[in-house]
Parts: C-alpha cells; structure tokens; sequence
C-alpha cells in the first residue's frame, strides 16, 4: 500500500460511466506519462465498442518530440472490469499483462475525463477537444490534487487545435461542477 493509498484510500471512480457516450476520440490534455509518454505531442485516445469481441478497441497515437515528429501508434484492447459502474476497467498492451485502468472522473457531458491508476502514479486528463479553457484545467488538476496525486511530473501535452473540433458545452459551469464535488469530498 503506496503513502496515497494509506492517507486518501483507493482511488474515487466515477459513479456511473455510460460507455456508449464514453465511446470515441479523446485528446491528452495533460498527464502523469508512462515511460514512452514523456515527450509526446497531440496525443489522443479513440475508444470503439466491439461488439462481437464484447471489449473495446484502443487506438492510442501521439507524435514524439514535436508535432512534425514521427507518429507513434500503440492499439490496445480493454474489458470492462466492473460492470455495475463501468469506471474500472483492464487494458492490454501486450499479451498476457492486463492493467487496471481507472475512469475517476467524467463530466456530465462528457467532455472531460481523468483516467488513472490505482497506484497514483499514472494519469490522464483527457477531452473531447484539443484545448480547454484554463478554469477548467485548473479544476481537473485540482481533483487530482484532492485525490492524493503527486504532480510533481504532471506535464501538459502540447495539441494543436483541429477545425472540426466544437468547443466543450459550459465550460465555466463544468468547472465549478468539478470544484464542488472536490469540495464535498473534503
């Protein structure tokens, strides 16, 4: 049991996710990287239901070193582990190694996520848009920080903004929503 997990407890998960609106492109934001993270540029993940195979598809991609670097693609697969909320679930990388993947927050309208480890020492601040406003990427750092994370490492993802991409809804209001429920938790 890690200092985190002794003073905050497991990691809180989302109570609810709904994966069909879980489903589709999300951009990295910022992160605690994994090795192979640490220099990444427009980074995102798209997540795909399949159907037969009752797992979901992973397409992780980011570009190394710059946006002109060259680009990295690792697919994965993942199950949901825990049915009842669909916030916890096993991602493979490579054959035969699963990991706990955890979905701690989602937004009402799923515009933004916090992905992380139980250990604290991964996470992913993700969105369904290349950039977010300020407030709110202060309010997700801030639910981080509530949840026991050392951020020391926490490093923004550069992104470069895309035309067809829509501006997340009530953004000032989605960031007061993250500040209120961090402080009911206190």
């Amino acid at each position: 049991m890690t200092d985190a997990e002794k003073k905050y407890g497991p990691v809180k998960l989302a109570p609810q996710v709904d994966l069909p609106k879980f489903m589709g492109k999300w951009f990295v934001i910022a992160h605690l990287p994994l090795p192979g993270e640490g220099d990444s540029y427009a980074a995102s993940e798209t997540y795909t239901w399949n159907t037969e195979k009752e797992q979901i598809d992973i397409d992780y991609r980011h570009r190394e070193g710059a946006f002109d670097g060259k680009e990295k693609k690792i697919p994965q697969k993942a199950w949901v582990h825990n049915k009842q909320t669909n916030s916890e679930w096993r991602v493979q990388l490579f054959w035969p190694l699963k990991f706990a993947y955890l979905i701690s927050y989602v937004a009402d309208d799923y515009s933004t996520t916090i992905v992380t480890t139980p250990n604290r020492k991964y996470a992913w601040i993700m969105a369904r848009t290349p950039m977010i406003g300020t407030e709110t990427y202060e309010a997700l750092v801030a639910k981080l920080r509530g949840d026991g994370f050392n951020l020391e490492k926490l490093r923004k993802v550069p992104q470069r903004p895309e035309p067809q991409a829509q501006s997340p809804r009530k953004s000032p209001t989605h960031a007061k929503n993250i500040k209120s429920e961090n402080s009911a938790r206190l």
